[in-house]
């Protein structure tokens, strides 16, 4: 079982930027796949950005791209997502997700990872 710990989250004014950390409890030999998913109330839960565990693929979802950045330090079971020009459409919960996905098409879906932190607050004033 591994334990997933997110923090970084706050309240910013739009254009600040903000690092979220998330930490696991453990390290792992298998080929997880860590990423940042985000929740607003009413929406669904959605893909923010992945990295693979060798740091080799990365992907943003599309409203994010070139403003957020994806990262890990293997040595720390950290990832860390850097998030910079924040909007209020950026408000939201954010979460850290850990999995063994091995398909390129399942890196998005947030059923295809087995373990979830607890979210962490993020909040932008316009």
């Amino acid at each position: 079982q591994v334990h997933l710990v997110e923090s970084g989250g706050g309240l910013v004014q739009a254009g600040d930027s903000l690092r979220l950390s998330c930490v696991a409890s453990e390290s792992t030999s298998r080929p997880f796949v860590t990423a940042w998913f985000r929740q607003s109330p009413g929406k669904e839960r959605e893909f923010v950005a992945m990295i693979t565990r060798d740091g080799s693929i990365r992907q943003y979802a599309e409203v994010v791209q070139g403003r957020f950045t994806i990262s890990r330090d293997n040595d720390k079971n950290t990832a860390n997502l850097q998030m910079n020009s924040l909007k209020p459409e950026d408000t939201a919960v954010y979460y850290c997700a850990a999995g063994a996905v091995y398909s390129l098409g399942y890196y998005r879906m947030a059923n295809k990872y087995e373990y979830w932190g607890q979210g962490t607050q993020v909040t932008v004033s316009s």
